[in-house]
């Protein structure tokens, strides 16, 4: 008989919710239309558009014309970063003064790989800030970075591997002033993906202009994200065709998935304080274990200003990607990092930010619960992990 598989990966992706799957399910057939049609067909179709989008407004605190449909986490932070960029070269009052991005060195790929395309084209330049070993970027350094031609700063709500919450209230009170003293704006993007399931995300509480989130990390399907603008942020579309989601994004809308982006938002909005209070005691519960059973195991990042539901270890003497494929063979399925850097065998650059040497990153290892881990399951995995770490040390003569 095969053996129970134990999913403990949701920072990569989170399984479907029914609930939302059921409200999918007619916009895949009997409710097929073009939401740009305008017959009945496309008129059914753009009104559950319209119902999700006021699902997500309600959930950002912004208004329905504020939110943006995309395909997904990538294209809206290459849009809040380009988009800005282009915006503010356009409009600049600096003459030839390229606009100035803030970010830090461990932003997700998609940002930092958006930031290079501006460097590399010319078109800005940028700081990236260094993060202290706990895993949290320091509000000074963000204050002291801020020039007369800084445009955009960008700082990761929470991050994706180690699960570190950053100060982005703070940052946003910072920028907040500094803007009542200029005159062009600086704007405030934050990519909120992993925060979306456990922390407050209405933006005039952060202070942010623009917000990142993506549906397959809460529990709806892939392929579809959102951007929250708030209105008056300059920015220019980078995606050209037709004059879909306010002339900001062309494309045919993603129906289901749109549907379902704002039934897993109402869904995440209701039950987000039981969720933080099952994960967070269920992850204490596994680290704990992990920390006392185990020898020579490292919790990454803070302690205390973390996510409930990520937990990134360092385990000394073992390969990451021997205890990765160890547990897969188990059934137990983790990551050593981001999903979208799974097949780069080069070292996190999130690790390395936080300090860890070439050696202590290829030994990591991320374990990401979610509101369907059991106990038991967690149990089962710490049992198993210390199995596969006593064989593959076993191996190494360590």
């Amino acid at each position: 008989m095969a053996k129970k598989r134990i999913y403990l990966d949701y920072a990569s992706t989170t399984p479907v919710d029914p609930r939302v799957f059921s409200a999918i399910k007619p916009y895949f057939s009997v409710k097929f239309g073009n939401p740009s049609s305008i017959h009945s067909f496309g008129r059914e179709a753009g009104e559950a558009v319209e119902k999700a989008r006021h699902q997500a407004a309600d959930f950002f605190g912004c208004d329905q014309s504020e939110i943006i449909f995309t395909s997904g986490a990538s294209e809206s932070n290459n849009l809040a970063v380009k988009g800005t960029t282009i915006a503010r070269i356009s409009h600049s009052s600096q003459g030839k003064t390229k606009p100035h991005i803030i970010t830090t060195q461990f932003e997700h790929s998609c940002v930092l790989a958006s930031c290079k395309k501006l460097e590399q084209q010319g078109m800005a330049e940028v700081t990236y800030l260094p993060v202290g070993k706990d895993g949290v970027v320091k509000i000074l350094d963000v204050k002291k970075s801020i020039k007369k031609n800084t445009a955009l700063v960008s700082v990761m709500y929470a991050n994706n591997e180690i699960g570190t919450i950053q100060p982005i209230r703070e940052i946003g009170k910072i920028i907040k002033k500094e803007n009542s003293e200029r005159g062009e704006k600086i704007i405030f993007h934050t990519d909120a993906v992993q925060a979306v399931n456990y922390l407050d995300c209405k933006i005039d509480n952060l202070g942010v202009d623009l917000l990142t989130a993506s549906a397959h990390k809460i529990y709806g399907p892939k392929g579809v994200g959102l951007l929250a603008v708030r209105k008056n942020t300059p920015m220019k579309r980078i995606q050209d065709g037709g004059g879909q989601e306010f002339g900001m994004r062309a494309g045919t809308l993603n129906v289901a998935g749109i549907v379902g982006f704002g039934e897993a938002l109402e869904i995440a909005e209701k039950e987000r304080p039981r969720n933080f209070k099952i994960v967070e005691k269920l992850k204490g519960h596994m680290v704990g274990r992990i920390l006392e059973e185990i020898q020579g195991v490292k919790l990454n990042g803070s302690k205390t200003k973390r996510l409930p539901g990520i937990a990134n270890f360092t385990v000394r003497d073992v390969e990451g990607e021997g205890l990765l494929l160890g547990l897969d063979l188990e059934g137990i399925a983790v990551s050593t990092g981001s999903a979208c850097s799974a097949a780069d065998l080069r070292p996190s650059h999130v690790l390395a930010a936080i300090g860890l040497s070439e050696e202590e990153s290829h030994g990591s290892l991320r374990v990401s619960l979610g509101k369907y881990t059991t106990k038991q399951e967690a149990d089962i995995f710490v049992d198993t992990l210390k199995k596969v770490v006593d064989r593959l040390r076993m191996i190494a003569g360590k």
